[in-house]
């Protein structure tokens, strides 16, 4: 990692509340990466499918901030996705991209862009990778987000994203493997 990254450790919420296993973003400059990731109850067969899913619209977002709506996804390499991101202010802003890989349930490439003039990134081309590791509890998701070499105050926005995201992930994925395991 760069001497010169930054690790963001600002605490994160989830509909007020804090999450137990609470996500961190670091951002190397030299590279231009995001580097976020949380720990969740799920296993990686399923919390892959939440990120990559309209299950995107059940947990992604909060009331005080945006929420995602009109999520579809072709999920195959070379597919495409596109969601609507809904501002609490109104705003409805669309974002879209494409399936680079698919290693499931381990790995998820895509690219990401925002079909408006983004303050900080405009309409540029980023790429997200996720990695769905298992571990004893459930799996450790890694999100490595490359595109900002050049844009620090977008790479420090979308770090502080990540984790804000991944701290609505990590109790909504609690609550579906608390939900699974009772219907079992």
């Amino acid at each position: 990692m760069d001497p010169e990254a930054i690790q963001t450790g600002e605490e994160t919420q989830s509909g007020g509340e804090a999450s137990e296993r609470n996500a961190r973003a670091v951002i190397d400059r030299s590279a231009g990466t995001i580097t976020a990731a949380v720990e969740v109850a799920c296993p990686p067969e399923r919390v892959y499918r939440m990120l990559v899913t309209a299950e995107v619209e059940r947990w992604w977002g909060s009331s005080g901030t945006y929420v995602m709506r009109e999520w579809i996804a072709d999920v195959r390499p070379g597919g495409t996705w596109r969601v609507l991101v809904c501002f609490a202010d109104g705003r409805r802003l669309p974002a879209s991209g494409r399936f680079v890989e698919l290693d499931l349930p381990e790995k998820v490439v895509q690219t990401r862009a925002y079909e408006f003039d983004h303050p900080a990134v405009g309409r540029s081309e980023t790429r997200v990778t996720y990695l769905f590791a298992r571990t004893p509890r459930g799996a450790r998701v890694t999100v490595f987000h490359e595109g900002f070499q050049g844009r620090e105050a977008a790479a420090v926005e979308h770090a502080l994203g990540w984790e804000r995201v991944l701290s609505w992930l990590e109790p909504y994925a609690r609550r579906v493997h608390d939900e699974e395991r009772r219907r079992q």
